[in-house]
């Protein structure tokens, strides 16, 4: 096998990159009103080597996603994770549920009380609590995961009986659409949100609103986001694999 070979322009392009997004997020949470602080980038790493995620986490990212268990899986011995959140963003199936659980620090991608229970009993098997994040279908689109907001708090109150697992908040992808109509769909969410935290449900703790992505962060951020998850952005056009 050749040895891999990082390309320097792109490492300093990707640098260059993750600094202006970092910036650009600090500046659209206080456009918003809010604390820089209150939100998190999260570094997208779907397809992404080692060798150009390491100088993101050697310049101070702490939480990255992956979205798939056998990816994240193969190239986490060679990343820089010391002191790095790390989330899992993807569609899970049931059966890579035992490989991922205690490998990452959150799980935002449950869907379903199937899922959950699956969480449940590894977490348990290995004497852990697996935070989570209910994923949530705000355009009720056929070709992506997650739930729609009528049967959220129904499916909530369902996992929150459940060993092993701690729920955290929401996530949600909405449609390709123009700015102002994401903005609705990130505010509708952002009420369910509240909403439900309001409730005071046992062992549901609406801290985490994870919305906005490369194209629509900054709109997210001033909806209410907490939690923003870029990849292109910062790393360019995914190779798909």
């Amino acid at each position: 096998m050749e040895e891999f070979l990082p390309d320097k322009a792109r490492i300093a392009a990707v640098t260059e990159n993750y600094r202006r997004v970092r910036d650009n997020v600090a500046e659209a949470a206080v456009k918003a009103g809010r604390s820089e602080k209150d939100v998190r980038l999260m570094c997208v790493t779907k397809t992404v080597e080692p060798a150009y995620i390491n100088p993101v986490l050697d310049l101070g990212a702490d939480l990255i996603g992956e979205n798939r268990v056998q990816e994240y899986l193969g190239k986490k011995d060679a990343l820089h994770l010391d002191g790095t959140e790390r989330h899992l963003i993807g569609h899970l199936q049931t059966n890579k549920v035992r490989q991922i659980v205690g490998e990452v620090d959150m799980i935002e991608s449950v869907d379903s009380l199937k899922l959950a229970k699956e969480i449940s009993k590894e977490s348990v098997k290995k004497g852990i609590v697996t935070d989570i994040l209910v994923e949530v279908n705000v355009g009720k689109e056929a070709s992506k995961s997650g739930i729609y907001t009528e049967t959220l708090e129904e499916l909530l109150l369902q996992i929150a009986v459940l060993d092993g697992i701690r729920v955290k908040g929401l996530m949600t992808i909405p449609p390709i659409c123009e700015e102002a109509e994401a903005r609705k769909y990130f505010s509708a969410l952002r009420q369910s949100f509240i909403d439900i935290g309001s409730k005071r449900i046992d062992n549901i703790d609406m801290q985490i609103l994870s919305m906005g992505m490369s194209g629509d962060y900054e709109a997210a951020i001033a909806e209410g986001s907490n939690i923003v998850r870029v990849g292109s952005a910062i790393f360019g056009a995914r190779k798909y694999f």
